[in-house]
């Protein structure tokens, strides 16, 4: 799952947003049976390799349309760190089946000059793979909306419109995905865009603290966990270089179509089959030819400061956590694990908030094919910093107690991580998402089967979690402060990790 600090508001918690569940009893957690909880999505394969899936949901008559690509930060070597999320910037912008239209126009009012031969004669010649481009006439008046989003392990585009416009969607993604034409003069105005969103980070004091510990502790391949990249890497970006990415990781073996809202699965297959079943397969897996890296082990605990115009402290204590495909079992105790201590009456909560040493505290573990992050988050004001510190790293020593956790807390945090799931499916388009997340970073079946896994997990699974990832293993932890607040308080390394 995702950790989220939601700074603004000092709201601090281990998922992403969640509903509040009723509480389950110590009897009713022994008692009651657990009815299978599933997520009715269903999923085809093209033969190309391309993975269709469809979540149908008939309540209203509209419907999301999703692109999702294997590529973000974690295929990235320093030199293409950002240029996913630039490609992002471009795959809306003119492509091929446009540009054919402007062809086509200026053809029947006459010969075309050199300029325009050089420009439409290439086209011209792709007119079979891309065909009918008619629907563009009207695209416009259909209340399409778009947009895009580049994470760490997967890229994905999507458009919501009413259902009765379904096909024209795909054709329109379709288009998008695989006729890009990356013109220089639009190339070089979203690298101004992408880089106006770097500098909109970097004012933000908290994108520091963040950099900080991702860069720490995956110390030897840091882009790879940096989907925003740097200005000097997408001011040097080039037509060629998106098409390298296009090349490596925009093919059918290496994308899904997720689809949303009021969809038959069977029509959205045929029109996916229809429309990009002809999409040329790449010969050889792009991560069989370019694998990921191998993140070493941080080799010590290690602590530092970030100073910053800040009036709290926050700090950050950050642990390599499983990877999918290497230690599946570990990321279901990790996400419930997470959902224990991040209830507003658990004892941790009881003991590093209630208390007043901290405003808001939490952990959390994203789930990544390429080594998840656990982090644990504490919101403090500086004259408590050290004691809500120690307190922390006391409670860290408790984690895998028999009496750390009751079991009624177990069986309550399995139960609210179904119900956040129900609550995120009733904005569909935002669901679309999800599927797309977790097809790229773990395979759909790992998500078919989560919440049953969830529900089967014990005490005994996540001590082991614990004691894998967590409990006396090295660690990196990271202090935002301001320089004034630093001076008053003189956090020092030994204090950050807890010595």
């Amino acid at each position: 799952m995702t950790a989220v600090l939601a700074v603004g508001t000092l709201d601090v918690q281990a998922q992403r947003t969640t509903r509040p569940a009723r509480p389950v009893t110590q009897t009713a957690a022994a008692t009651a049976p657990q009815q299978a909880f599933k997520v009715p999505f269903v999923n085809k394969k093209l033969a190309n390799g391309l993975e269709v899936i469809v979540y149908p949901d008939k309540g209203v008559p509209l419907v999301t349309v999703e692109l999702a690509v294997r590529n973000g930060s974690f295929t990235e070597p320093p030199e293409l760190n950002g240029l996913s999320h630039l490609y992002e910037h471009m795959i809306f912008k003119p492509n091929a089946a446009g540009l054919l239209v402007r062809c086509q126009m200026s053809a029947r009012e006459g010969p075309l000059s050199d300029y325009g031969r050089r420009i439409c004669n290439p086209i011209f010649e792709m007119r079979n793979a891309i065909g009918d481009v008619s629907y563009l006439d009207t695209i416009g008046q259909l209340g399409i909306s778009y947009n895009g989003t580049t994470r760490e392990e997967v890229v994905y585009y999507y458009f919501s419109t009413s259902s009765k416009h379904l096909e024209t969607a795909l054709r329109f993604m379709r288009d998008s995905a695989r006729f890009p034409v990356f013109d220089e003069e639009e190339l070089a105005r979203e690298k101004e865009v992408v880089i106006g969103e770097i500098d909109r980070n970097e004012s933000n004091p908290f994108f520091y603290l963040d950099r900080e510990l991702m860069d720490r502790l995956f110390y030897k391949y840091p882009t790879r966990k940096n989907p925003g990249g740097s200005r000097e890497t997408v001011s040097a970006a080039t037509v060629e270089k998106m098409r390298l990415i296009q090349e490596r990781y925009y093919v059918p073996n290496n994308s899904a179509v997720v689809v949303t809202g009021d969809a038959e699965p069977d029509e959205v297959f045929r029109l996916v089959d229809q429309m990009f079943g002809d999409w040329k397969r790449r010969e050889r897996d792009p991560f069989d030819e370019f694998p990921m890296v191998e993140h070493p082990p941080i080799p010590k605990s290690a602590g530092y400061i970030v100073e910053q115009p800040v009036q709290n402290v926050l700090m950050q204590i950050g642990w390599h956590g499983p990877s999918i495909g290497k230690d599946d079992e570990a990321t279901y105790a990790a996400d419930v694990f997470s959902y224990i201590l991040t209830q507003p009456d658990s004892g941790f909560q009881r003991r590093m908030v209630d208390s007043g040493l901290a405003v808001g505290a939490g952990i959390g573990y994203y789930t990544q094919r390429n080594v998840g992050p656990i982090v644990l988050t504490l919101v403090t004001t500086p004259d408590k910093a050290k004691a809500a510190l120690k307190a922390a790293y006391a409670e860290v020593a408790a984690f895998d107690r028999p009496n750390y956790y009751t079991d009624a807390e177990l069986s309550n945090a399995k139960t609210i991580l179904e119900s956040r799931d129900l609550f995120e499916r009733e904005k569909l388009s935002e669901y679309a998402h999800t599927l797309s997340f977790w097809w790229s970073s773990t395979g759909i079946e790992y998500f078919r089967g989560y919440h049953q896994m969830l529900r089967a997990t014990t005490r005994a699974d996540i001590n082991r979690y614990v004691r894998t990832y967590i409990k006396g293993k090295p660690h990196i932890t990271v202090a935002l402060i301001s320089p004034e607040a630093q001076r008053q308080t003189n956090l020092t390394a030994a204090d950050l990790i807890g010595k």
